[in-house]
Formats: C-alpha cells, sequence, structure tokens
C-alpha cells in the first residue's frame, strides 16, 4: 500500500492551526526545504489575506499571513524534486486573467512542480474586507466557476474571449501556458457541486478533515461524475487534508494533539468547512495516535482511495517540535508507505 505525504506550511495557519507566533516567511522556506530531505512529496500553503473575526477575539498579537504563490517561488527556487502547492488559493480575492499568469509563471519557474488547490475560501468577512459593499451580491462559487473556466481557457488556447456575470475578458492571451497539460487544478468541497468541479476541471480532489469512510463516499460519488463526462477516477488524486500526532504511545498522542492550536481550530471549522459533522470525533478524522494506529489509520484511507495525504499539519506549537514530529513521522511512516 503506497501514497505520497504533503506538509502543510504556514503561509497563513498563525492564530488558526498555529499559535502566534509560530513561523517567519523564510523559516516556511527552510522547513520546506527540509521536507524534501526527509522524504514528503510536496508542501501545501493556505491562503488567508486579512485576519478573522475569532483569531483577533482569542489574540492580542496580529497573524503573519504570506502570499502564498509567491513563497511557493521561494521554495521551488531552494528544492529539487518537491510539489509546491496551495491548500488552497482563494479564487474569488483574485482577477483570472491576472491569476492565469501568476500561476503560469510559477509553474514555468518549478519546473511543473505546481499542484493548485482552488476553493470559495472558508471566512466570508476576508471576502468582505477586500469588496465591502459589493460583497453583499457577490456568489463566490459562481465566481469560482468564471474563473476556473477562463484560467482553463488561457491555459489551452491562443487567443481567448469571455463574458461572464463577473469577468469580461476580451482577446486575451496567457503565453507561455503552464508547462503542465492538463495543469493540476485540485478542487475542495464535499458537495456534489464540488465534486462535479472535479470531474470537469480537476486533476485532484482536495476535501478536510474527512473519516476513511468519508473519503469513500466522496470517491465512489466522483467516479460516478467523472463517467458522465468520459473520464476516469484513476486521473484524480484523491487529496485529503487533515493533521497529525504520532507518538510513541496512544496517550501521548493524544495529549499533544488536545493541547494544540490545530484542534482549537477544527473544532471552529463545525460552522463552516464541517459543517453538519463531528469535529469531535478527532481520531477517526485524523493520523492520531501510535505508530502502529497511525499505521492501521494510514491503510484505512488507502483502501478508502486516497493517494496522497496533503497538506499535513503536525499538531505543535513551534518550530522545533514541528522538525522533530516531521522527522519521526518520515521515520515510521513515510519510509513504509510512500510511493
Amino acid at each position: 500500500m503506497k501514497a505520497n505525504f504533503g506538509l502543510g506550511i504556514a503561509t497563513g495557519t498563525e492564530g488558526l492551526m498555529y499559535p502566534i507566533p509560530y513561523s517567519s516567511a523564510r523559516d516556511v522556506v527552510e522547513l520546506s526545504v527540509y521536507a524534501e530531505k526527509l522524504g514528503f512529496h510536496s508542501v501545501w500553503g493556505n491562503d488567508h489575506i486579512t485576519t478573522q473575526n475569532y483569531v483577533r477575539e482569542e489574540f492580542q498579537q496580529p497573524p503573519r499571513y504570506y502570499a502564498p504563490l509567491l513563497t511557493l517561488a521561494a521554495i521551488a527556487e531552494r528544492t529539487t524534486t518537491l510539489k509546491v502547492a496551495t491548500a488552497l488559493l482563494v479564487v474569488p480575492f483574485r482577477n483570472p486573467l491576472v491569476m492565469a499568469k501568476e500561476i503560469a509563471t510559477l509553474d514555468q519557474l518549478s519546473g511543473g512542480r505546481l499542484l493548485l488547490g482552488v476553493g470559495l475560501g472558508a471566512y466570508r468577512e476576508e471576502f468582505e474586507a477586500e469588496f465591502g459593499g459589493h460583497a453583499q451580491g457577490m456568489i463566490r462559487g459562481e465566481m469560482l466557476d468564471e474563473s476556473i473556466a477562463i484560467m482553463h481557457k488561457l491555459f489551452t488556447e491562443d487567443n481567448i474571449t469571455y463574458t461572464g456575470k463577473y469577468f469580461d475578458i476580451q482577446n486575451a492571451q496567457c503565453f507561455p501556458h503552464p508547462i503542465q497539460a492538463p495543469f493540476a487544478f485540485y478542487f475542495g468541497g464535499n458537495s456534489t457541486k464540488g465534486y462535479h468541479r472535479v470531474a470537469q476541471w480537476g486533476t485532484g480532489w482536495l476535501p478536510a478533515l474527512l473519516t476513511p469512510s468519508e473519503v469513500k463516499a466522496g470517491v465512489d460519488a466522483i467516479t460516478e461524475e467523472c463517467a458522465a463526462v468520459g473520464r476516469s477516477i484513476a486521473d484524480i488524486d484523491v487529496a485529503p487534508q487533515i493533521s497529525v500526532s504520532i507518538a510513541k504511545t496512544h496517550e501521548e498522542a493524544v495529549a499533544r494533539y488536545e493541547k494544540s492550536q490545530i484542534y482549537r481550530h477544527s473544532c471552529s471549522l463545525g460552522k463552516s468547512t464541517m459543517k453538519g459533522k463531528d469535529a469531535t470525533n478527532y481520531l477517526e478524522r485524523n493520523l492520531i495516535g501510535s505508530v502502529d494506529e497511525v499505521r492501521a489509520q494510514v491503510e484505512r484511507y488507502i483502501e478508502a482511495g486516497v493517494t496522497t495525504f496533503s497538506a499535513l499539519i503536525f499538531a505543535d506549537n513551534n518550530l522545533d517540535e514541528t522538525r522533530d514530529h516531521m522527522q519521526f513521522f518520515s521515520e515510521e511512516i513515510i519510509s513504509k508507505y510512500s510511493k
């Protein structure tokens, strides 16, 4: 049983998945270089443009959020095989023509190593901070669909014109195209509309905090959507985002997780990403426990259809803890299950 393993990097996780402070922009790059040495397949940066309300309430100090595409460009220059990825880039924050140029450039700079997870964003207050009163009439799902359609055309055609509800692109070119063809779009979400996006445009599915049985249900649904458009599920990288707390004993692993910022963050997602799901059964939704327990959970996920464990967040509160945790995970898990 084999899979790829990716590291979630702190482009926008202070105050959310890690305490404040956790890492500088340079620390993010150096940790990614270390991840490549340990055998990680990829690093995945998230995307926030301003501080969420509940983070402001919890911390007096503002979090440091870094531009993910710029950070990934710096990482690509320091690595050779490591995939650089977003989990995920909030598409409605950006103009699709400008975004396409930045994405194609990064794919060129990295030698075709870019994996682009895209989505709506979990916090509408960030959207309102950017667009103010105009946000009221904007539907992020429609903006995402228009943007992906535009970028797909820009990446595959010489000249494009597109007139939609939100974007009016006239006689545009985007050269050079990305190295990858088809381009590596990954879509988050765990809904019928999300499954359809994966089948229509995607090379990967990027859900968050699902149990193995929930992953299996999603894989079955995407299989049907793929068949409807003449594709195969074998073309889709099933890449859930989950957390890690691995230790020599079950008790040590659980104690580490429950004192981490990621535990508090996952509980907060009950109102957004995990709406309608039980966030308290974290042992079923993550890789938490002794070595044997984590290996068994990895195997359950692989049996459910997982091909990449993307954006793994290690349940730590400082970088030294994370480095040690990553090394232990590499020795006990990556060395056994990595493709």
